[in-house]
Parts: C-alpha cells; sequence; structure tokens
C-alpha cells in the first residue's frame, strides 16, 4: 500500500464528502479513484451509468433489497 500526496484544500473535502458518505477518509479518496478511473476508461458513460453496470457486475440486486 502507497501513500498518496494531496493537497490540504483536496484533503479538506475528502473528510467532509467521507463523513456524509458514512465512509473513512481512505475509504472516500479509494471511492472517488475507482470512479475516476471508471470514468476515464468509459467516458461515454454517465456516472449513473457507471454505477449500474458495476452493481451488475457485483451482482447487487437493487429492487430485491428494495422490497425488504
Amino acid at each position: 500500500m502507497g501513500i498518496v500526496k494531496i493537497d490540504d484544500d483536496l484533503h479538506t473535502e475528502l473528510r467532509k464528502a467521507s463523513t456524509v458518505m458514512v465512509r473513512s477518509i481512505n475509504a472516500q479518496a479509494a471511492y472517488w479513484i475507482k470512479v475516476g478511473m471508471l470514468a476515464e476508461a468509459n467516458p461515454n458513460l454517465s456516472y449513473t451509468e457507471i454505477m449500474d453496470k458495476e452493481m451488475k457486475r457485483a451482482n447487487v440486486n437493487i429492487r430485491k433489497a428494495q422490497s425488504g
């Protein structure tokens, strides 16, 4: 595991976002990195489309979870 150096302003935003998303700061950074990589690899897809694709890849059934 390595260390990623980011500027103080980005770290502040990362800390705030991690609180809202109920993730650790490291988990939030990893999430943003993964989403960024997926967005660069799939420039024709929206964020929603990328998340839908990843949920399907992980075999997550949102409808099943919503119905209880």
